[in-house]
């Protein structure tokens, strides 16, 4: 047997050893996937199975078709962070009962040092005796001088009503000759009195409809947000409206304490009631409508829904961007208008300056339009005045530079004198 032969078969042993590695290592693989998938398998069910039991009161038997829950008002509510608003309180899912202190702000810059140290002291005071989370929440609106104009207009009519009545009672006092002049002098007072305060409405009137023009007239409002769980007050097995009445005793009382040590800052508050807190999430899910559709207006209108009026996206950015290019067209008219006007400016500075060149090109304009008329010896001697004329006046402006220019080179020669 030759060496080639031996080094060939050790070859041949050494490739059939590394093949049956190569399968016991896929086998081995093989086996691990197949275990973790199986282990995987076995907690996922783990997993269902506790949540199905977690989840198993709360399921219906009901089944509802995908169409009901795209267009029903139960899956819109779905989007809402709270369920609803009773007895003066937000009630969320999970449990989580809300009530919201309305604090009116003070001016701190206007204060001395004194009152300053008081509402600072004061508020380090209430913020240690917070017990509980609270939520400052500050919400920006449109002020809406409509309601202002609609009582005004209320009021006005009253007065009316009651300047007309009294003024045909002083009528009726001055044709009765039993009438003593102390009343008529009364009844004149009063009449005069009320005239003024209607001439006075009116003039309020036209001023809040002027300032109503202008859209940009924001507030700021401020709220404490109280939360409550039932898990914090529940010890034993209650129903749902025995669970909300203890929510309701332990969020006044922490409403109360809030209010109370607020005051100690100067700033005073009050609990919202239930309808103060529709009128504040309206305003929240509906910021662009909100001014015209007001919540008084709503309810007088029939409205009872609370989901957002607001338009469509591509509505809004299409107003947004016609009021755009209304802006960029009206600068843009205002900056073509100055140019204009600056391009007239320097035209008619340009003929004031050469105001004799002009003159002299249209009278030979005009010599040259007449000619036929006046003939044609008489039209070139006068062109040739015109041309002499101008040349001798160009002639005498620069004699009069140069003048000019020797008199101040002379004075600088000279220079001043010297002080003896």
């Amino acid at each position: 047997m030759s060496n080639d032969d031996t080094w060939l078969k050790t070859l041949i042993i050494l490739l059939i050893i590394a093949f049956c590695f190569i399968i016991i290592f896929v086998i081995i693989l093989a086996i691990i996937i197949i275990k973790e998938k199986k282990d995987a398998k076995i907690l996922k069910e783990r997993m269902k199975n506790r949540q199905a039991g977690r989840n198993g009161e709360q399921e219906n038997d009901v089944q509802v078709t995908k169409a009901q829950v795209l267009y029903s008002p139960e899956s819109i509510l779905d989007f809402m962070d709270f369920e609803k608003i009773e007895d003066n309180m937000i009630i969320q899912k999970k449990g989580k009962y809300l009530m919201v202190v309305e604090c009116k702000g003070i001016n701190y810059d206007l204060m001395d040092e004194m009152e300053k140290i008081s509402v600072e002291q004061g508020f380090t005071s209430f913020l240690n005796t917070l017990k509980y989370p609270i939520q400052i929440y500050i919400q920006t609106r449109t002020i809406n001088l409509e309601k202002s104009i609609v009582e005004y207009s209320e009021r006005l009519k009253e007065i009316e009503n009651l300047k007309n009545s009294l003024y045909t009672k002083y009528e009726n006092l001055l044709k009765n000759k039993n009438s003593s002049k102390k009343e008529i002098e009364q009844v004149k007072y009063e009449l005069v009195k009320q005239r003024n305060l209607a001439e006075y409405t009116e003039d309020v009137i036209k001023d809040v409809k002027r300032q109503s023009l202008n859209k940009n007239i924001l507030g700021k409002k401020y709220y404490i947000i109280i939360p409550c769980y039932s898990f914090e007050i529940v010890t034993g097995e209650y129903d749902k409206n025995e669970i909300k009445n203890m929510a309701f005793s332990e969020l006044y009382t922490r409403a109360r304490a809030i209010i109370n040590a607020l005051f100690t800052c100067q700033v005073v508050g009050k609990v919202l009631n239930s309808e103060e807190l529709t009128e504040l999430l309206y305003v929240a899910y509906n910021r662009d409508e909100s001014d015209l559709f007001w919540l008084e207006k709503m309810k007088k209108a029939g409205f009872d829904e609370l989901y957002s009026t607001a338009p469509d996206a591509i509505d809004k950015k299409m107003k947004l961007l016609n009021k755009q290019i209304e802006e960029k067209a009206i600068t843009l008219a205002n900056e073509k208008i100055s140019e204009a006007r600056r391009d007239r400016e320097m035209e008619l500075i340009e003929k004031e300056t050469n105001e004799e060149e002009f003159i002299n090109k249209r009278a030979r304009e005009l010599i040259e339009k007449h000619r036929k008329y006046i003939g044609k010896e008489i039209a070139n001697s006068a062109k040739i005045k015109l041309e002499s004329e101008s040349t001798t006046k160009m002639q005498n402006g620069e004699n009069k530079e140069e003048n000019a220019n020797d008199v101040v080179q002379e004075e600088r020669k000279r220079g001043r004198k010297r002080k003896e």
